[in-house]
């Protein structure tokens, strides 16, 4: 069984591009653990739009992702675990949001840090959050004159 060269490298060159676009790939959706983390939780009301992998964000700027949500039976609440980048200080009085990155994009977490000079610990719970905003039960109040007073 002969093979011609033009075949062969061509065949290297295509399998060159499948490598590279997977690593690319596993890179942007943020599968590499270039850096060691810490993790922390909070519970949302409504945690629309954001699931497994999703950003967290500080200041616009990704400091880590969402590893884990489940249901609270007890509460109604959505449990979230997320990791935060290690040296990133968090400090103990700051809030949790579910922001959306405009009208048509997806949501993230997004971390307002408050002022305490002490920081949360790895595996702590942030207690002050604010869950998703609906924009479709927005604009049904805002089409039914919800708003309006007489």
């Amino acid at each position: 069984m002969s093979h011609n060269p033009t075949e062969v490298f061509a065949g290297g060159v295509v399998l060159a591009a499948a490598v590279a676009f997977a690593v690319y790939a596993g890179q942007a959706a943020g599968l590499s653990r270039a850096g060691a983390s810490y993790g922390l939780s909070a519970s949302f009301r409504s945690l629309e739009g954001v699931s497994v992998g999703t950003d967290v964000r500080l200041a616009g700027v990704k400091i880590g992702t969402v590893t884990g949500v489940d249901l609270n039976p007890e509460t109604f609440r959505a449990d979230t675990r997320f990791s935060v980048k290690e040296g990133i200080e968090i400090p103990d009085d700051s809030a949790v949001i579910i922001s959306s990155e405009g009208l048509l994009g997806g949501n993230f977490v997004e971390i307002m840090p408050g002022g305490s000079p002490f920081a949360f610990e790895p595996g702590d719970e942030i207690e002050d959050t604010q869950g998703a905003v609906s924009l479709i039960s927005l604009l049904v109040k805002f089409v039914a004159g919800g708003g309006e007073e007489s």
